[in-house]
């Protein structure tokens, strides 16, 4: 088996670079759709044969596009959505910005898995909702040659991805960096699931970027 996760097309929130976090709201721009239909075409030869979402409207969008591009059915889940950012959530202004990275520095720097802008999630909740999901995805499809691919998002793939992926860290995704539809290919390993492919760039199994 193998696992892609993917960030969805850019959305009008993306644009607007506005924090959107909930509900069916900024769906994706032209360039976004455009972006969701060359995924489509870059994963034509991957043998998709299930698609998750996000529940949010972007993610929706991109999976609809791919999937009906690829012919294949597509299930939405919340354990792939965005993480909340509480009192930040609808504003683009500066302060909500400092309160997106004072989140991801509490977490990253002060491993303060507990802090959370007020009214949003902290990093336990976010690992308590994404890392069983794909724990589920791998028992029920490890001896299988299905190949998944997962709609979500930059901030909770960023958060998240080293928590199920071995060979990978969070110093890693700074710094290959999570473009919208950046695509992520995993399969198992002997010590879990390990990262093999960061957007058609081979990684190796301590997490060296190896060549195109």
């Amino acid at each position: 088996m193998r696992i892609y996760f993917t960030r969805h097309g850019e959305s009008h929130a993306n644009v607007l670079r506005r924090i959107s976090n909930r509900g069916l709201v900024h769906p994706l721009t032209p360039q976004g759709r455009a972006q969701a239909a060359a995924l489509a075409e870059r994963l034509r030869g991957r043998s998709i044969t299930r698609i998750y979402a996000s529940p949010m409207l972007r993610a929706i969008e991109t999976a609809v596009l791919v999937a009906d591009r690829l012919g294949v059915d597509y299930e939405v889940t919340d354990a792939l959505r965005e993480f909340d950012c509480g009192s930040a959530e609808g504003r683009a202004d500066a302060e909500a910005w400092g309160l997106w990275q004072s989140a991801v520095d509490h977490w990253l720097r002060g491993r303060r898995w507990e802090w959370r802008i007020p009214g949003g999630e902290s990093f336990r909740d976010q690992r308590d909702r994404f890392v069983p999901f794909v724990e589920r995805l791998v028992a029920q499809y490890r001896d299988t040659n299905a190949n998944l691919l997962c709609v979500s998002h930059g901030g909770l793939l960023w958060m998240m991805l080293p928590l199920v992926l071995a060979n990978v860290d969070h110093d890693l995704i700074a710094s290959r960096g999570l473009a919208n539809t950046t695509c992520i290919v995993a399969e198992p390993g002997p010590n879990g699931l390990r990262c093999v492919e960061w957007d058609g760039i081979t990684i190796g199994e301590d997490g060296v970027v190896g060549q195109r």
